[in-house]
């Protein structure tokens, strides 16, 4: 079956705004642009993946993704995820692939043979939930219109009610290494933890995150020697 992965990206420089009690700006950017780059690297091994779509407005995404089997598509509305992921399908349409895997970009622990396994086993419609049961993360559409991406808060509910409604055969998977994505601190505090069991997975998100670590060393130093000493009475 020919299956084309779609990857939708909004700007690194506004993403992971829930994060920003934690992270400066840069740090989230760098972060959110670690993972993607993870992401990426990981669908271009999955095996029997036709191609990849990278759905986004940002300039540095679209440089990151050009290469062998990978398409940019211009997100021209930029109206949230549920709208690009909508500009990849259309495209999966008009070029005649028969099947079509959303996937997050934020979520870097992608397994590329966990991902050959979904699609192995996958129904007409596939919904792969978030860590806490209520996002989703990934979704497998054979045909790629076969329900319509409604993203965001509460997506589980929604796509695997709008599945049902179809009449068509569908599942709900939980693919491990999809269900962490990174919206909180308690994400990344699991993801951190992940990566701990993982030697060499995410390379680049476990880059920046030592990056990460490495700038609040250096900070907390600065800051213990600029704290005046008190003289002894």
């Amino acid at each position: 079956m020919n299956t084309i992965a779609i990857l939708p990206v909004k700007s690194f420089a506004a993403a992971k705004q829930r994060l920003a009690g934690s992270l400066g700006a840069g740090s989230r950017q760098a972060l959110a642009q670690a993972m993607f780059s993870d992401v990426l690297a990981s669908l271009r091994r999955v095996p029997g993946l036709d191609a990849v779509a990278v759905v986004t407005a940002d300039h540095t995404a679209e440089a990151m993704a050009l290469g062998k089997r990978v398409r940019v598509l211009r997100d021209t509305e930029r109206a949230g995820q549920s709208k690009a992921a909508l500009i990849g399908i259309h495209y999966a349409i008009a070029t005649g692939f028969d099947r079509a895997l959303l996937v997050s970009g934020d979520t870097p622990l992608l397994d590329p043979a966990e991902v050959r396994g979904l699609l192995d086993r996958a129904p007409p419609v596939a919904v792969v939930p978030d860590r806490h049961g209520t996002g989703t993360n990934a979704l497998v559409l054979s045909p790629p219109d076969a329900i319509e991406p409604r993203f965001g808060p509460d997506s589980f509910a929604r796509h695997t009610a709008a599945a049902a409604a179809t009449g068509v055969r569908h599942s709900v998977e939980r693919v491990r290494t999809l269900m962490l994505d990174v919206d909180t601190p308690e994400d990344l505090a699991e993801l951190r933890s992940a990566l701990e069991e993982r030697r060499g997975q995410a390379p680049s998100t476990r880059g920046a995150l030592r990056q990460l670590n490495r700038s609040r060393a250096r900070a907390s130093a600065a800051a213990t020697q600029a704290t005046p000493v008190r003289a002894s009475a």
